[in-house]
């Protein structure tokens, strides 16, 4: 088993009298990063005066023109030629340009020029708005968390998914016996729901992809399904799992749930029998479940170090009673030495899949999920709890525990890095990510919630496509 296993345990009663005293999700220490200022001033450079009122400055003075103011009056006499009225005008014209109406021959200080509307200067403005364009200016990561909660009696539990983030800005998270929801558009917490002794502690959460229904794993194998917006309970289901439920994952109307019985389990939220489909791979804790952006294939990863890749088609078109099709994988994969919680599809290629490997593996590996190849793997020198990728950049976000307890940013493909984030004293067991994709929330083992501007501001160019969303519970009036 991975290193820091279940630790949870019931309190003693002045451990519970300390912890009543500590408000959930209150803001504590706050560490906003403010930016130094650079120093600016908004007059133009002083130009440095030189000689004196009545000896010129040689310096300063251009001898060609002097020259040429000189001699040109001498020249024009002694030219009798008769001029055209546009050669003339073209002479004037021309020495109006080099000259810039300069007449004074002897110059006592340094004078700035005039800007003049050349085309030399046109020229010089395109090419500078054409290098602005092309180049691109580097991204600001703040290095210190923007916003720091508390968060009392979070679990410290490897195997568990306490966070989640939906898609209508707001967080949930688990606490010990109770749900609670944070609206970051707001910044208000309320308390969605607390189990009983013998129910809990909350396994795990997961927002449907309405952002309003939120799924919650409990200790006792049930799995309860919430209106956020009425605080009210709507569903319970029962037997699915002979123990914990440490993972969840919404793909429209199907829940799936991952247990500690090493199974995993479709179910139909809409109908009474929910049970429609199971998978049978893992012989240790199912621990981390995603499924693709497409729905067609579902990642799971378990306590046996192993990685599936699930194909939904497949699944649905067997019964859910014939054990013969329960173990039709479309990959298994072996490349891990430890626990597989993280998981992360990538937004931008939708057959590329990146798994985290926990304290005795280490590793960040990538997999092309349509033919089962191993892409790369990188040792990250400790324990990968969490992965999100960038919705805006080719960039993977990892956090870990043991030494550092940091979040580093990489580079992908080259997965160089471009940032490591450290505040969290324990090792950082979930993340979560803002609906913009910009902010990315961490809770750890230190019982703090953290928020960080690592993956930069929202673009407003364009105005996000409204997406059309299947609404899980439209016919709850249906179910009994």
């Amino acid at each position: 088993m991975d290193a820091g296993s279940y630790r949870y345990s019931f309190s003693s009663s002045t451990e519970k009298a300390q912890s009543r005293c500590r408000q959930p999700l209150a803001r504590v220490g706050s560490t906003v990063y403010i930016p130094p200022l650079r120093s600016s001033s908004s007059n133009p450079p002083s130009y440095r005066q030189s000689g004196d009122r009545f000896i010129p400055d040689r310096s300063a003075m251009d001898f060609d023109v002097a020259h040429y103011l000189l001699t040109q009056p001498r020249k024009e006499k002694e030219n009798t030629e008769v001029v055209s009225p546009a050669k003339e005008a073209y002479r004037k014209l021309l020495a109006e340009t080099f000259l810039n109406n300069r007449t004074r021959i002897l110059a006592f200080n340094r004078k700035p020029p005039v800007p003049t509307d050349s085309m030399l200067a046109a020229i010089s403005e395109a090419t500078a708005s054409n290098q602005n364009k092309t180049t691109k200016s580097k991204r600001y990561i703040p290095q210190s968390a923007e916003r720091t909660l508390d968060a009392p009696d979070l679990v410290d539990d490897f195997y568990l998914n306490l966070l989640d983030w939906g898609s209508r800005n707001v967080l949930s998270i688990a606490l010990g016996n109770t749900v609670y929801l944070w609206n970051a558009s707001e910044g208000s917490t309320s308390e969605l729901v607390t189990v009983e002794d013998d129910f809990g502690p909350v396994t795990s959460v997961n927002w449907a992809p309405d952002g309003q229904h939120l799924a919650i794993g409990l200790n006792n194998s049930e799995v309860q399904l919430w209106d956020s917006s009425s605080a009210r309970l709507l569903r319970t289901l029962k037997e699915i799992h002979r123990s914990r439920v440490g993972t969840l994952a919404w793909n429209n109307n199907i829940l799936t749930t991952g247990g500690m019985d090493g199974k995993i389990v479709n179910n139909d939220v809409r109908i009474r029998n929910h049970e429609v489909n199971s998978y049978r791979g893992h012989q240790q804790e199912v621990c981390g479940l995603k499924w693709s952006a497409s729905g067609k294939h579902l990642a799971s990863g378990g306590n046996d170090n192993l990685l599936h890749i699930w194909d939904f088609s497949v699944a649905t078109s067997s019964s859910f009673s014939s054990a013969a099709n329960q173990n039709q994988w479309l990959h298994r994969f072996e490349g891990h030495n430890a626990a597989v919680k993280a998981l992360a599809w990538c937004p931008f290629q939708s057959n590329l899949l990146a798994s985290g490997g926990g304290g005795t593996d280490r590793c960040i590996k990538f997999w092309n999920t349509l033919t089962g190849a191993c892409l790369n793997s990188v040792d990250t020198g400790s324990q990968v709890c969490a992965l999100l990728w960038n919705k805006n950049e080719r960039e993977l976000l990892s956090s870990h525990g043991f030494t550092q307890n940091q979040l580093t940013l990489w580079k992908y493909p080259s997965m160089v890095k471009v940032a490591e984030l450290c505040g969290h004293t324990s090792r950082v067991l979930y993340m979560a990510q803002s609906p913009d994709g910009c902010t990315v929330a961490t809770a750890a083992g230190d019982e703090t919630l953290r928020f960080w501007n690592v993956f930069g501001n929202p673009e407003l160019d364009k105005p996000a496509a409204k997406t059309k969303c299947t609404e899980p519970f439209a016919n709850y009036s249906r179910i009994r």
